[in-house]
């Protein structure tokens, strides 16, 4: 018998839902890229509660409403209007799937009608992203925080002189995780260079992990008291969101340095396994400290895969829903991908809230969901002490 071909990408007309993005982009891309997308960190159990936790929050349909208008997604970001509350979230050194890398999301973008977060480790300059964008939709930028503040500082720079809408700084990753599915994966695969932090990636004896080798260069010192450093480098007016918020006590500090957003995120579950599910930390944030949705703008990233899920998060009161993975998923296909891959996602979002019973994000609220099978993994106060075991400080 003559040999079988090797599947190929299926064609993009085929895909209609996030799932067969996600199958169809081991056959687009490197086994390499493939690695460093879809690894993390460890055992991978905070990537997979990421998604479960949305399953286990059911829907309370309400029936007989008139949904037969226009559903409204329309929105605004840290004040900058945009078709629907998604959003692209930061990713690495998109030229490992698509040549045009992060400019070619930001195409995808601009014709989706969303907003894109260009990372510190995008695989071009910030400049070169926001040409693409053209000021259609906004754009902000990630910081990884350089250990050498001078660079930082400078890459701040350029980001404004870019005209980005404010900077979103990590805060979740002083080290990054161990992936290792993206530590075994051969190196040799794929060039990697990213401009903006100047990293190049190069085999070490610990093995081949982009992100690791990749993020080396991140301070692992910063604090609360950097939030004046870095309103130091922004001009006065420019929004500050943090990005990595996992709980109410980060939150109401978060809300005291005085920021205009926060992101709960864990990293796509590629930082520290067996941290909290964000669906879960958006409702402690709700039952701990439900203040902080009246003085910042809460966004939320992880684990969305379906419309409900970014209905759910609506709910609990984030004001956008960030895709990472996805992104990169739709990127395997280019301009057209990135678009149809957050299309998917808002048709999905729209059919979700007729059968609900609403036509506006604005109706949206926790009423529509019942939580009761999460609850009890709920966090009941701000406080940091255990609920019963007692903190015993070593004498010795």
């Amino acid at each position: 018998m003559p040999p079988s071909k090797p599947p190929t990408k299926p064609p993009l007309s085929s895909l209609i839902s996030t799932h067969d993005f996600a199958a169809a982009f081991p056959l687009a891309v490197p086994a390499k890229t493939v690695a460093f997308v879809t690894s993390a960190a460890t055992d991978s159990l905070t990537c997979a509660a990421n998604k479960e936790a949305y399953a286990s929050i059911t829907l309370r349909p309400r029936i007989l409403r008139d949904v037969s208008g226009p559903i409204a997604l329309s929105t605004t970001l840290l004040a900058h209007p945009v078709r629907s509350p998604i959003y692209a979230a930061p990713t690495s050194m998109g030229r490992t799937v698509h040549p045009e890398g992060e400019r070619e999301i930001a195409r995808g973008c601009v014709a989706a009608g969303v907003a894109i977060v260009v990372s510190t480790s995008a695989s071009f300059a910030v400049r070169e992203v926001l040409d693409v964008v053209g000021g259609r939709v906004p754009a902000f930028f990630q910081l990884y925080v350089d250990r050498d503040r001078h660079k930082s500082e400078t890459v701040l720079r350029e980001a404004v002189g870019a005209g980005v809408k404010g900077v979103w700084v990590t805060v979740d990753a002083p080290v990054i995780g161990k992936r290792e599915a993206d530590e075994r994966a051969p190196l040799d695969e794929v060039e990697v260079t990213t401009p903006m932090s100047g990293a190049q990636a190069v085999r070490d004896a610990a093995g081949g992990g982009l992100g690791r080798i990749m993020g080396k260069y991140v301070d692992a010192s910063l604090a609360w008291g950097d939030v004046a450093w870095l309103r130091g480098c922004l001009p006065r007016g420019m929004p500050v969101v943090l990005k990595g918020i996992q709980t109410a006590m980060d939150a109401v500090a978060a809300m005291g340095a005085g920021v205009e957003g926060i992101v709960v995120s864990n990293h796509g579950g590629r930082s520290l396994d067996t941290s909290p599910a964000t669906i879960l930390v958006l409702l402690e944030l709700q039952r701990c400290c439900p203040q902080i949705f009246d003085r910042m703008e809460v966004f939320v990233d992880g684990g969305i895969m379906r419309g409900t899920d970014v209905f759910k998060a609506l709910c609990l009161g984030a004001k956008g829903v960030g895709i990472g993975r996805g992104t990169l998923y739709g990127l395997g296909y280019g301009e057209e991908g990135v678009k149809k891959y957050i299309e998917i996602l808002n048709d999905e979002l729209e059919t979700t809230m007729r059968m609900c019973g609403v036509t506006s994000l604005d109706e949206l609220h926790p009423g529509l969901l019942n939580t009761r099978a999460v609850d009890h993994l709920i966090p009941s106060t701000v406080d940091e002490e255990h609920p019963f075991a007692k903190w015993r400080p070593s004498k010795l």
